[in-house]
């Protein structure tokens, strides 16, 4: 039975389940042995650095992803570089195949005056800093003001909103970066609103996290009914699932605001940003509203409007996505996840999405390669293996069972690395 070599660049939702579905497709007349490479020290990208800490649900997807990494047709390769350690066609000549599951990290800009002023952050930066991501803990995040003002219209959005909004001793239980946690217990921010360019039926939302704002214990959530009414009556009797469950969710909030606490989350609709006003850090936000400009005077603004890919030498991009047909790029290559899509849908939608690539990778396959193993050229690298993550994996769970959290997280990479080297070869 022919042994089939994949590579898989990337080891997140879409990495590990375009793994899974290589493994689901073996059968009596092929298998795959399946390398997959990560940048960082650490896998799991979003589910690690992108999912907000006060919902670990989302994050127990992560068992489905050690399943995988344990089976022994698969190897990690992680703190290393594709494009830098590693080329493209380094990976396309001794691999069968090639799947780029590297997502989308950099955020997408305004384009507005004031945008690069102190305190005008993208989540892109915003979001790892709070979730402990090595790159991104010297963030600087001004909340010495009153008011932030988060720009965009899904979940992202929203999950910012919620971290800034919340009490902050309610982070105290989760894996929330240390330094992020005492950024917020100082934080004088106590009124958070939205911003949202277009009506409540073309939010990008989900519902789910919608019914999960009226749960927060110490926040007020406010959106204006009349504005939802109008919406739902823009949609009219027959509106797409998703935008009837959003504008239900969102009806009951309105309906059922909270007002008694000092925190607040506002929502507001066609509120489309112009600029942001300051003279060496941000100050304000004008907006165009269908009544005028209004601004909203703030001291910290997060943007939420979208992601581009990273370009990786030796792979084509354009509009911040790899440039694709149905997954296939060139060659032996192909590609899954946001960087196939852009960044949309939710971590399960990769699931769908890397079974119909695999489904084209496995009618393309002719005899396998067999040519060297790739190993040969990491040996001056000082590689983070699956047995090292899980040494850095069960650093971090003892050093938060003494605080009843689920993980203290490293911090820096040098942090990282100190609980993997022990383990090397």
């Amino acid at each position: 039975m022919p042994t089939y070599k994949v590579a898989i660049v990337g080891a997140g939702p879409a990495g590990y389940f375009a793994a899974q579905a290589l493994n689901n497709s073996a059968d009596n007349d092929r298998s795959f042995a399946i390398d997959m490479f990560e940048r960082l020290p650490t896998p799991w990208g979003l589910v690690r650095s992108g999912v907000a800490p006060d919902h670990p649900k989302i994050k127990t997807v992560s068992k489905v992803f050690e399943k995988i990494a344990t089976g022994e047709n698969f190897r990690l390769f992680a703190n290393v570089e594709i494009g830098k350690d590693l080329s493209v066609e380094q990976l396309q000549d001794r691999y069968d195949a090639v799947i780029i599951a590297t997502g989308t990290s950099l955020g997408k800009n305004l384009g507005i005056i004031g945008e690069n002023l102190r305190g005008s952050l993208s989540a892109a930066s915003f979001v790892p800093w709070y979730n402990a991501h090595p790159e991104f803990s010297g963030v600087d995040v001004p909340m010495d003001s009153d008011t932030a003002v988060v720009i965009g219209g899904g979940n992202v959005a929203m999950d910012v909103a919620r971290m800034l909004a919340l009490e902050p001793k309610e982070l105290d239980p989760t894996d929330t970066a240390d330094h992020a946690i005492e950024a917020f217990k100082k934080s004088a921010i106590r009124k958070v609103y939205i911003a949202i360019r277009r009506g409540a039926e073309h939010a990008a939302f989900t519902s789910p996290e919608l019914r999960d704002l009226p749960k927060l214990e110490h926040t007020n959530v406010i959106i204006n009914e009349d504005e939802i009414n109008a919406a739902i009556a823009r949609v009219g009797d027959s509106p797409e699932k998703d935008v009837k469950s959003n504008l239900d969710a969102m009806l009951h909030i309105a309906q059922n605001q909270k007002t008694e606490h000092d925190r607040t989350i506002e929502f507001l609709f066609f509120h489309t940003p112009k600029e942001i006003q300051g003279n060496n850090q941000v100050e304000g936000v004008v907006f165009s509203t269908p009544n005028g400009e209004v601004t909203i005077k703030s001291g910290l603004v997060v943007t939420a409007i979208g992601y581009n890919a990273i370009d990786i030498p030796g792979i084509p991009f354009e509009n911040g996505k790899v440039v694709n047909s149905d997954g296939r790029v060139n060659g032996n290559m192909y590609v899954v996840g946001w960087a196939k899509r852009g960044p949309s849908g939710v971590i399960g939608t990769n699931k769908s999405d890397a079974a119909a690539v695999i489904e084209l990778l496995n009618q393309d396959l002719s005899e396998p390669k067999n040519k060297n193993d790739i190993a040969e050229l990491l040996k001056d690298k000082k590689v983070v293996t699956q047995k090292d993550w899980e040494a850095i994996n069960a650093a971090e769970i003892a050093a938060g069972e003494p605080l009843s959290k689920p993980r203290r997280k490293g911090i820096t990479w040098d942090q990282l690395m100190a609980h993997a080297e022990i383990y090397f070869f």
